[in-house]
């Protein structure tokens, strides 16, 4: 089976990207980046999903971006949003205080690093343009600029960067990864979670609620 690098938060998206990089028969390689954010029980999370899909080696290594990249996810004097409307969230031109300056560029550069030594070609990531917070880094042009960056950065090229979520809405997302075996109550979308459960009231927390809604499935997820 061909090899991929596969970007796992521990998230209800990168869950669910790495469990359809594992049903396209490819030997899947995670890494979870701590990359200076504030809470941390997402990274048990990711353990979880790199053990239940069979990861042939997990990676968590420490860069932190908070001394560069402000963001409501590295500082505690910024604020996270709550309670916002969902047609607010993702809305044009809404980028909000918990985006994280070139988080994606850094996260995809470091999974290209990997992905070279390793021999492999090919990188998932799990961003998604519907149903999300309205990052700039998370749309298909980021991706495809990417990919070819990846081309001419590298010493042989020739890498796909998968984003398989992209278009999809939460609600799709989810009927995918329950189609592919995800347990959702093992991943962690909350932006301020209170003693490990989520906050049930940011941006992440209301997109997850409404894609078991729409999906009309239960939500597994543990609120404060």
């Amino acid at each position: 089976m061909p090899d991929a690098v596969v970007l796992l938060s521990g998230g209800l998206d990168s869950t669910t990207a790495l469990a359809v990089a594992r049903s396209q028969g490819f030997t899947c390689y995670a890494l979870t980046v701590k990359y200076g954010q504030l809470h941390e029980v997402e990274l048990e999370a990711a353990r979880r999903a790199a053990t239940r899909f069979g990861a042939a080696a997990h990676q968590v290594i420490d860069i932190d971006l908070s001394p560069l990249a402000r963001s409501a996810l590295t500082r505690r004097d910024i604020a996270v949003p709550k309670d916002r409307d969902l047609a607010e969230i993702g809305a044009p031109g809404d980028v909000p205080s918990t985006y994280v300056p070139a988080r994606n560029t850094v996260l995809l550069s470091l999974a290209l690093a990997w992905a070279e030594s390793l021999g492999a070609k090919d990188l998932f990531v799990g961003v998604n343009v519907l149903d999300a917070s309205g990052y700039p880094d998370c749309r298909p042009a980021f991706i495809e600029a990417f990919e070819a960056l990846a081309q001419v950065a590298t010493r042989s090229g020739g890498f796909k960067i998968h984003a398989p979520l992209i278009e999809l809405t939460k609600a799709g997302i989810i009927e995918l990864g329950l189609g592919l075996g995800v347990d959702y109550s093992e991943t962690h979308s909350c932006y301020d979670p209170v003693n490990g459960a989520a906050c049930g009231r940011c941006d992440a927390c209301a997109l997850r609620k409404k894609g078991f809604a729409e999906a009309g499935r239960p939500d597994p997820t543990r609120y404060a």
